[in-house]
């Protein structure tokens, strides 16, 4: 698989899983950390219709990172995962 695919593949990967699960935001910062993940997200799908993948990625990284922290902060509550 050449270089380009792999992250491709890797990019769509974890945004599905990121967009598979909502989150409640217990405060005001919650709602601030939630929002910039899902611009992240939105980046990530712009960069990836215009074939831009290294943008893509990053912005992938960054939108889990906002989430990550969001919930070791107690900021971000796990729901569900959502139904495909």
């Amino acid at each position: 698989m050449s270089v380009e695919k792999k992250l491709k593949s890797e990019t769509e990967k974890w945004l599905e899983k990121l967009e598979k699960l909502e989150f409640i935001a217990s405060t005001e910062k919650g709602k601030w950390i939630l929002e910039n993940a899902k611009a992240y997200m939105s980046d990530a799908h712009y960069f990836l219709k215009n074939n831009d993948l290294i943008r893509a990625f990053e912005s992938v990284v960054w939108a889990w990172a906002f989430v990550e922290i969001g919930k070791e902060l107690k900021f971000l509550e796990e729901k569900i995962e959502k139904q495909l």
